[in-house]
């Protein structure tokens, strides 16, 4: 009787608890699927920064001096690859891999002090910079200082901590994330950096491989300082952009316009991707578009390597196509050569060739609220042409449009286009002409050529 007295009473309660709190249910559910973002990450356009590689010094000061340029060129997110010290035991090469970490809460002193990157964050943030750190929450080196706690890894059948399963990782070992102490432990570091160095936001390496109620407990932690930007490298798993991440890699991007550059695939590829955009990118989340970036450009080849003449139309549409575009240290100086992963190599900057080629395509992007990142930005529609080589699309926003034309083929040919409701006047990107565009358009296309054209009422 008693027990059937407390079920009636539990039905009773969970009864009135769900009619009186139906808002406060619904406000729970807010929480998890919709993923907060900072105010200024909404036109913004990511630089990669290589701080070994960027100067001869390979120093904090020496980059330092670069601000003024980039400023000008106009990038606003500064992703420092990982600054803090590198492993020693089992070490690749002489200087090692970014990614073997000894210490989350130390600088590596070949680069220069915990002081000298605070000062540099500093000067980044009064010059209207944000920064965001490489985050390696997956594994550390071998002689971090967390490696006398064995639980905190994962070990094998005779208790021996092992390297990341499937990987020749062979140089870090591989963190046991059922163990509490050291998830709390990571939190610690992450909050470090946000709070005690200023840092904006992280990216997260191999984002995939730590459960994503870490990511989400980290978040939370975080975000009781302030807003930060969150990027994965990952590109699978939805529910870690459906909680945590703002962005992930674009990689199936990359790859198609490999493919493209290379004949094995034509423009279309790229269109049926982009039209699933919404399905793939949850709750106002977006991808982060590149051609390279450090694993490409050392293990992979250039961009010029991958992509040859078609370097520049592929930018381009890491500009304006749905996403936030990366630039990788040296891309503005055309860089053709692999950089040298475990070792000090340095960038031949030579007269900065791609700096106005890049200038310009982020003043476009910054311009046009069509081409801003996520929620903010305008959703993509595509123009139906008879070419299967030629991407044609337009992108709307706040009464700005973005007509975007693409040759992506070795072949020069003229085309017609059916601009239908997109008739009217523009004026062209390039040229920075004025031109009234008929319903039934003409355009001459070179090689891996582009117009863009753009209009404000």
């Amino acid at each position: 009787m008693k027990k059937r007295i407390a079920l009636f009473l539990i039905i009773i309660l969970t009864i009135i608890n769900l009619a009186g709190c139906s808002f406060k249910a619904t406000k729970t559910e807010t929480k998890k699927t919709l993923i907060r973002e900072p105010e200024w990450i909404k036109n913004s356009v990511i630089y990669e920064v290589n701080v070994r590689q960027y100067t001869k010094d390979g120093t904090f000061k020496a980059f330092k001096e670069h601000l003024p340029r980039l400023k000008e060129m106009g990038v606003d997110v500064l992703w420092f690859m990982p600054i803090y010290p590198i492993s020693e035991k089992n070490r690749k090469g002489t200087l090692g891999s970014y990614y073997s970490i000894k210490d989350y809460k130390a600088v590596n002193p070949e680069y220069g002090t915990l002081e000298e990157f605070k000062e540099l964050v500093d000067e980044c943030h009064k010059m209207g910079f944000k920064v965001i750190l490489d985050w390696v929450a997956n594994h550390t080196g071998w002689d971090h200082l967390w490696i006398k706690n064995k639980d905190w890894y994962l070990t094998d059948s005779e208790g021996n901590i092992v390297n990341p399963p499937g990987t020749d990782w062979t140089d870090v070992a591989q963190l046991n994330y059922k163990n509490e102490e050291m998830r709390k432990a990571m939190i610690d570091a992450m909050v470090f950096w946000v709070k005690e160095v200023g840092v904006d936001g992280y990216r997260c390496d191999v984002a995939g491989r730590v459960p994503v109620d870490f990511w989400e407990k980290a978040k939370e932690e975080l975000e009781k300082i302030k807003p930060v930007y969150m990027l994965a490298e990952d590109e699978g798993n939805r529910e870690y952009l459906n909680k945590v991440f703002n962005s992930n890699y674009n990689w199936r991007l990359m790859h198609l316009m490999e493919s493209i550059a290379n004949g094995r695939t034509d423009a279309f590829g790229i269109r049926r991707f982009a039209e699933n955009f919404d399905k793939i990118y949850p709750n106002h989340s977006y991808p982060m578009n590149f051609i390279t970036n450090h694993d490409e450009n050392s293990w992979n080849g250039t961009e010029f390597e991958r992509m040859k003449d078609a370097v520049d139309v592929m930018a381009m549409l890491t500009f304006t196509l749905p996403g936030i575009p990366l630039i990788y240290s040296g891309q503005e100086a055309a860089l053709d050569k692999r950089l040298n992963f475990f070792e000090k190599d340095e960038i031949d900057w030579k007269n900065y060739p791609k700096q106005d080629f890049y200038k310009n395509l982020i003043r476009l992007k910054k311009e046009n609220k069509a081409l801003w990142n996520g929620e903010h930005g305008g959703s993509i529609k595509f123009i139906d042409v008879k070419n299967d080589n030629v991407l044609a699309f337009v992108r709307e926003n706040e009464g700005n449009r973005v007509l975007v034309f693409a040759n992506l083929s070795d072949k020069s040919f003229d085309l017609d286009v059916p601009l239908n409701e997109y008739a009217g006047r523009y004026t062209d990107f390039n040229t920075i002409d004025k031109v009234k565009l008929k319903k039934n358009h003409l355009v001459k296309f070179s090689p891996w050529s582009y117009t863009i054209y753009v209009s404000s009422k």
